[in-house]
């Protein structure tokens, strides 16, 4: 395929199917629906999730600090926090591109070099990473005996244990082949995992990486506490089981990745987490909707905020 039509389609395709998702769950629920929930809502705890959303992105800008340190660069607090807004603003239009606008953020205004700035991206990337698996364990081992008995009612047990088993011998087989392969598919593969897993390690290699790992831990703290505590303005989630809340958490981070910024796919995959514990529909496409349209709202203001005043912050060079 011509690149040019690739790239096209790699920008067209995520937006084009966020605008699907959104047709598609306002079928569901209409728009009507989901702003009487917003005016019955209790703004308070939507201003605090909001709140708390603000402080894991100042923790990461702040974070990021650490990372470019031993580098041999200084880099000012103030380009760190408005180049990981802006980051998050420009994601929303094409995927990814928030990561390189960073970077570029900091050659321009900082002298970090591209490449080297990039890579403290990636590192960081990895260390999410690896936090989102063990938020996903710790579910697992808190509602393994509910989800178990959820894919029992839907699916035969015997099916599930021979569907795990399968995908068990799969991936090992998978793991041999790689490992043994020398095709060119097989090389990138092995270059990838070998990078996530250097960058995992080069975390422990830092002056300040017990900071790191705080903050690290304090950010997705904060992403977790920040959809909590928005159910709590949002009438018939009383008393929503903290599984739900995680499960819904996770499906909701996945869906980000799955179309820009989680346009039209996030209020569906909250929706799908919470009809696991018979959370009703209404409520549940209307915190996903009201969930996410607070947090983009902060990411449009602080980012467009951040491009607009890097210039001005940076005049003298």
């Amino acid at each position: 395929m011509n690149k040019s039509i690739l790239k096209i389609l790699k920008i067209s395709l995520p937006i084009l199917l966020g605008f699907f998702l959104i047709w598609y769950s306002l079928q569901d629920v209409p728009l009507q629906v989901v702003l009487e929930y917003w005016k019955s809502a209790d703004k308070a705890w939507i201003v605090l999730g909001v709140f708390l959303g603000f402080l894991s992105h100042l923790s990461r800008a702040y974070r990021w600090l650490f990372q470019l340190e031993p580098l041999g660069y200084k880099v000012r607090l103030g380009n760190s926090i408005m180049a990981v807004f802006a980051t998050y603003l420009i994601n929303y239009t094409i995927p990814r591109a928030g990561e390189v606008a960073r970077a570029t953020i900091l050659t321009n205004y900082e002298g970090v070099p591209f490449e080297k700035a990039f890579g403290t991206i990636v590192a960081e990337r990895v260390a999410d990473v690896l936090v989102v698996f063990l938020i996903i364990t710790i579910t697992l081992f808190l509602e393994f005996d509910f989800i178990y008995s959820f894919l029992a009612e839907k699916f035969n047990p015997t099916k599930i244990i021979l569907g795990f088993t399968i995908l068990a011998a799969v991936a090992l087989f998978f793991v041999f082949y790689i490992k043994r392969s020398t095709s060119s598919i097989a090389l990138k593969i092995k270059t990838f995992v070998n990078g996530l897993i250097e960058g995992a390690l080069s975390i422990f290699k830092m002056k300040k990486k017990w900071a790191f790992i705080f903050h690290t831990f304090f950010i997705w703290t904060m992403y977790v506490l920040m959809f909590y505590v928005t159910t709590f303005a949002i009438q018939g989630l009383e008393n929503i089981p903290f599984g739900a809340i995680l499960i819904g958490f996770i499906l909701a981070s996945f869906s980000i990745a799955a179309t820009n910024g989680g346009i039209g796919s996030y209020p569906i995959a909250v929706f799908t987490a919470f009809s696991i514990f018979s959370i009703t529909k209404d409520p549940s496409y209307a915190f996903g909707w009201i969930m996410w349209a607070s947090q983009t709202v902060l990411v449009i203001f602080f980012g467009g905020l951040s491009l607009l005043y890097l210039p001005v912050y940076n005049r003298k060079k």
